[in-house]
């Protein structure tokens, strides 16, 4: 059985390039955006409503953890998400699939790369997976931040508090847990201090090691 590899990772601290990079030198999928929308499919609802839910973004953890609470907009894939009116369809029906859809992922014995979405907890007993973090100094993840996305310091300080403040709420509130929990990984990485592709290149050693 291929391993499959569940990333998680702080924002600023590269993942959705390490994933990528990891998973192409293995072979196999990168396992990202492609749950959002197997969710809207199989739920039947739009892929916005999946996305509100979906646990980078901040208005689905406002919207499950503080109900009418206004939280700053944050950036998903260049697309703003906004708090839409409650739906018909409730918060735990959509993490449900997101959990089949990740064991589905990984029962199909070919390997992958899954990037988020408490997927090491979702896999935690799971024969062939390797769990990643990948974190780094606070200061190091927000120059990283204004580098890559053309901000100034204060608004990459504010990208990356609204965004580490939701993919950690998705966690404690579905799975009462600490993302950054060491015991939840194999492999823990400062991404910050090596280049991404050095990062991959230890994931992937240490996949075909668990493998």
């Amino acid at each position: 059985m291929a391993a499959v590899v569940t990333i998680s990772a702080t924002f600023g601290a590269g993942g959705s390039v390490i994933g990528p990079a990891v998973a192409e030198r293995l072979g196999v999928p990168f396992v990202d955006r492609a749950i959002p929308y197997t969710v809207a499919a199989d739920i039947g609802c739009s892929l916005e409503e999946a996305l509100v839910h979906d646990d980078r973004a901040e208005h689905g953890l406002g919207r499950i953890l503080a109900s009418a609470a206004r939280l700053p907009n944050v950036t998903l894939g260049g697309m703003d998400v906004y708090l839409p009116q409650r739906g018909v369809v409730p918060e735990e029906e959509f993490v449900t699939h997101t959990e089949q859809v990740i064991e589905e992922v990984a029962d199909r014995g070919e390997g992958a790369v899954i990037l988020g979405r408490a997927a090491q907890i979702v896999l935690a007993g799971h024969p062939a997976a390797l769990h990643v973090r990948l974190d780094g100094p606070r200061e190091r993840r927000i120059a990283r931040i204004e580098e890559s996305l053309e901000v100034s310091a204060e608004e990459a300080e504010r990208l990356l508090d609204d965004n580490d403040r939701a993919r950690t709420a998705y966690v404690k509130h579905f799975y009462r847990a600490d993302p950054a929990d060491p015991r939840l990984y194999h492999l823990v990485i400062d991404s910050t201090r090596l280049a991404a592709a050095a990062c991959a290149d230890i994931v992937v050693r240490a996949a075909h090691a668990i493998s």
